[in-house]
């Protein structure tokens, strides 16, 4: 069963068109990473799937039922964090996370289990009677955190949710998607930090101007153009004038890239036909200081696509 079935979506500013065709499936224990250039539509993208966006046409089902106003059961459901976080800084953390909880009509005796247990997991334990206008950006991202999950989603939907953390902080955070993973939920993180995305998504979904325009498992977008082949780096011991057009005479080997005595380039992702390639450069009188495979990562296979910008 699909928890989230979000087809053929379409957002319209006046006469501007956000989303012209939007459309995204996802099964419980998914973790989709959303990535694109400012102004692709991964906000609007959100925002539509939470039902916070009038739609056009198209239709979203969470858990298999309709997200629209009013639907109290399925909205509840979602929980959505905005990059820019609504909360009243006059109000402690815990008395936010009170009103959160009156918000979606849980008992106060489960809204306290809960504000407790997600001030621990999010790091704020010490800061519960904090007015949240003394915290720092990172804390208040760690809150918006806290109060999406307080009522228990199966979708969760974060935009910019690292946003303000240290590096610790992202490892930790990196920890608890990953556990929210595991919990047969579904979510979807838009984020520019995309070291962090090839760590914890099960799928990848690249957008520019309102589409999709690449979708897959993180196997599937980073090794998708050729999982046969691989990109290499090589660093000779003193720089050679012409070892771009000798690597070039060399079968199998393609988008040279030489700077100094640094060369890049792509080949057969095999270990004996790599060890023939070096001992063939070593035979041709090639200084080889250093020869390795660089695994792909998820920053070259955004590159691939030829979008020019990560926000």
């Amino acid at each position: 069963m699909l928890l989230l079935n979000a087809v053929n979506l379409r957002v319209e500013y006046g006469r501007f068109v956000a989303l012209p065709r939007f459309s995204l499936q996802l099964p419980p224990g998914s973790l989709l990473g959303l990535i694109g250039p400012n102004g692709a539509g991964k906000t609007t993208g959100l925002k539509a799937i939470a039902g916070l966006l009038p739609l056009a046409a198209g239709s979203v089902r969470v858990l298999g039922r309709e997200v629209e106003p009013g639907n109290r059961d399925v909205m509840s459901q979602i929980g959505f964090a905005p990059d820019t976080p609504p909360i009243y800084e006059d109000l402690t953390v815990a008395e936010f996370l009170r009103f959160i909880g009156k918000a979606y009509r849980l008992r106060a005796d489960l809204t306290e289990e809960r504000t407790d247990y997600w001030l621990e997991q999010l790091w704020l334990s010490d800061r519960r009677e904090a007015k949240i206008k003394s915290l720092s950006r990172g804390m208040r991202q760690r809150l918006t955190v806290a109060r999406t999950l307080l009522p228990d989603p199966a979708l969760i939907l974060l935009d910019e949710p690292a946003a303000g953390l240290d590096p610790a902080g992202r490892v930790q955070f990196r920890k608890l998607l990953a556990e929210l993973r595991d919990q047969a939920r579904a979510l979807i993180v838009s984020s520019h930090i995309l070291a962090d995305l090839h760590e914890y998504c099960t799928h990848i979904a690249i957008m520019e101007k309102g589409r999709i325009v690449q979708f897959g498992t993180v196997a599937q977008v980073v090794g998708g153009h050729d999982a046969n082949r691989c990109l290499y780096e090589v660093t000779l011991a003193a720089a050679v004038p012409d070892v771009a057009s000798r690597l070039a005479e060399m079968d199998g080997l393609t988008r040279i890239d030489v700077v100094g005595r640094r060369i890049s380039f792509e080949f057969e992702h095999d270990d004996a036909a790599a060890a023939a390639l070096l001992a063939r450069m070593l035979k041709e009188g090639l200084p080889v200081a250093r020869f390795a495979p660089v695994d792909h990562d998820l920053e070259q296979a955004y590159l691939r696509t030829g979008i020019r910008q990560v926000d």
